[in-house]
């Protein structure tokens, strides 16, 4: 996000003589945290108001990048879309947050999970996968996914789904035993999995105790490219994975901006610590001052701020996977071009009230959502940004499969891609020459059951549970 506002800043093409600032908020992954965070910033981020004749405070801001979450997204959605904040989400795909009657104000950068079920619907029916087991996350992320397989794979799209299991957002051996019993005693040998990379470690761990091999998995898009998952104790089941991943984004110059980056050597310690200054101080295994006691009595290293970054071997500077952050840079971007097109507007001619403009110095939110649904825009890397009705962008993803190398290394490549076009529609792209197959034949077995009238059973029955449980969680109070 600083890298994109200090490029923008930078582009005299772009809000001429206008400088964009930003506040960085960190969620701490709570959804109070992060709602909190979201009215400080609509609100005014000073907590003390000036109380002169006007009662002037700090402005609020125009628009806000994030959350990542679906749940907290939603959270913060349902209050900013009261008052016509834009909210542009780079990592929330709830295919709830599509409803414009209850997020007015909310776009993302990512797209929905309507569609990537349906990229999942289109490798299936390609390869002929016509039974497979589906297994989801307990949160919005994962029922919504689940309706929308059942509503689009069921058998009048050509396939079925042999089992529906709901993984428990705490480490449950018991209940996960059962599921991969379930898993193990099935006859389909796909196996889709929507879940973040936490809740699928704690599936893989009794995946290998029962040894549960010869599955083909299908990852959604928050595990496809997670490292922790590509290990060798876990790729001979995890092998030949095929995976939805966010589109992969260049951003050049980012590098240079970030080799930039030094802490704050006079920032008070007493009532807190910056983002850098706590990366600095882990990257480096040092303390700023003034350090603990008991720092110091272990004979620990004080930070100067002059430490190289470029001699610490770390992800921080490894830019060639940009996936959630080329999503970032393009929300960044895509509130840039909105107050530029605001801002172009010719008195008399504007689109509010007796066709006025909106004024520089006493922007609304609202007025700057009028732009956001009109911006089209194409970034560095030649990726086209603009929003339909419902704030979705157009959508594209990456086909990943993960490759167990013979020397034991472990690699996810692309061979593929499936995106939707205002054009061509939904267009489904693979290199088959490149895939790599955990299996002898290069062939998976999971063939539509002879059984049609169970699938039709199951379908009703788990759709009734989806509901239900999705209504008892959303009334739920924790």
């Amino acid at each position: 996000m600083a890298f994109a506002i200090d490029e923008i800043n930078r582009n005299s093409n772009l809000l001429p003589n206008v400088t964009l600032g930003y506040s960085l908020y960190d969620n701490c992954i709570q959804l109070g945290i992060g709602f909190r965070a979201a009215l400080t910033l609509v609100g005014g981020q000073e907590k003390q108001v000036t109380l002169e004749e006007n009662c002037l405070g700090t402005p609020p801001v125009l628009g806000i990048v994030g959350d990542s979450s679906s749940t907290r997204t939603i959270a913060i959605s349902t209050v900013l879309g009261l008052y016509r904040v834009p909210l542009v989400s780079y990592f929330a795909t709830c295919s709830c947050l599509s409803d414009r009657q209850k997020f007015p104000s909310f776009f993302r950068t990512i797209p929905s999970d309507a569609f990537q079920v349906n990229a999942m619907i289109q490798i299936l029916k390609h390869f002929n996968w016509t039974w497979a087991g589906l297994i989801v996350s307990d949160s919005d992320y994962g029922f919504h996914a689940a309706r929308s397989f059942h509503s689009d794979l069921g058998p009048a799209g050509g396939g079925c789904l042999a089992y529906t299991e709901i993984l428990p957002r705490v480490y449950d051996p018991v209940e996960l035993r059962r599921i991969v019993d379930v898993m193990r005693k099935s006859t389909a040998r796909v196996v889709i999995v929507f879940a973040h990379k936490r809740i699928m470690f704690n599936l893989m761990k009794e995946v290998v105790r029962q040894n549960v091999t010869g599955l083909q998995w299908m990852a959604s898009e928050a595990w496809t490219t997670g490292s922790s998952l590509q290990t060798p104790h876990l790729m001979p089941y995890l092998g030949g994975t095929m995976g939805i991943a966010i589109r992969r984004g260049g951003m050049p110059g980012l590098r240079d901006f970030l080799l930039q980056i030094r802490p704050d050597l006079h920032y008070n310690t007493t009532i807190g610590n910056s983002v850098v200054n706590q990366f600095w101080e882990h990257t480096f295994q040092c303390r700023f001052a003034p350090p603990s006691a008991s720092w110091v009595e272990a004979g620990g290293q004080l930070c100067t701020g002059q430490e190289v970054i470029e001699n610490v071997e770390n992800d921080f500077l490894d830019i060639s996977n940009l996936r959630p952050e080329y999503n970032v840079y393009k929300a960044v971007y895509a509130l840039a071009y909105a107050l530029d097109d605001m801002l172009q507007c010719e008195p008399g001619r504007g689109p509010f009230i007796n066709n006025t403009c909106a004024h520089l110095q006493r922007l609304e939110p609202w007025q700057l959502l009028h732009y956001m649904e009109k911006v089209n825009f194409t970034t560095t890397f030649g990726d086209q940004v603009s929003f339909d009705e419902n704030g979705d962008a157009l959508p594209i993803y990456d086909i990943m499969n993960w490759v167990w190398l013979p020397d034991g290394r472990t690699k996810v490549q692309r061979v593929g891609e499936v995106k939707r076009s205002a054009f061509k529609g939904e267009e489904l792209t693979l290199d088959e020459d490149k895939i790599f197959w955990n299996f002898e034949s290069k062939q998976v077995t999971s063939s539509f059951p002879r059984q049609l009238w169970l699938c039709h059973i199951h379908y009703r029955l788990v759709l009734q549970i989806l509901i239900f449980l999705h209504t008892a969680s959303s009334v739920s109070v924790q």
